[in-house]
């Protein structure tokens, strides 16, 4: 495929930012003109396609902060309450990090108790089979990169070992943080789930409610 051709077809999937059912956990370079010619890793990448990703204002009210937040939760666990559209991730001493959201609209939304399973940079997109059946045009795969739906890191979700095929991760429509717009997945801004991604282990409890 043509590079005009391909940068079409992402502008076309921009307003879909589903969750993926699959991922590599480890991060390809998109092939988009000259990036697939000269692979970047680790920060030198995260520099450039920060670059070139999607931005948005935000809101100060709403930007990320510490902010007092006293749980029963451990240190550690991440909150999500949709209908405020934050994430908190809990600290010591009744402190959690609070972060601004997009979440899933009504009757995508999920609820429940999960285990962070496995983390990603840079993922690849796989729309899910319902996507693909709804849009028989869209790729089966589009290689992470500054434009993915994905954005720059993505927490995956299961529940007693399995997969809930319900993500945290990056965005390309910063725009709509804040919002409930996603098919079920929490979306954060991609400076965001960098930070979040950098806090959290593998194991993480996450409540979503």
């Amino acid at each position: 495929m043509r590079a005009p051709a391909l940068l079409l077809l992402i502008g076309a999937l921009l307003p879909l930012g589903a969750c993926n059912t699959q991922t590599n956990s480890g991060a390809t370079g998109p092939a988009i003109g000259p990036l697939a010619a000269a692979p970047l890793a680790g920060p030198e990448r995260d520099k450039a396609w920060m670059k070139l990703a999607p931005t948005a204002p935000v809101d100060p009210k709403i930007a990320r902060a510490t902010v007092d937040y006293p749980t029963r939760e451990a240190p550690g666990t991440v909150i999500v309450v949709t209908k405020e559209r934050r994430l908190y991730y809990v600290l010591p001493d009744g402190k959690a990090v609070r972060y601004p959201v997009a979440v899933g609209h009504a009757g995508m939304a999920w609820a429940g108790t999960a285990e962070v399973d496995r983390k990603g940079e840079w993922p690849d997109w796989n729309p899910p089979p319902e996507m693909l059946a709804r849009r028989p045009d869209l790729p089966k795969r589009l290689e992470g990169g500054p434009t993915s739906p994905i954005g720059a890191r993505a927490l995956y979700l299961a529940e007693g070992k399995k997969d809930t095929l319900f993500r945290i991760h990056g965005t390309n429509e910063p725009e709509k943080i804040g919002q409930a717009v996603s098919s079920g997945c929490i979306r954060m801004l991609n400076d965001d789930v960098v930070d979040l991604y950098d806090r959290v282990p593998i194991g993480a409890k996450v409540v979503v409610r």
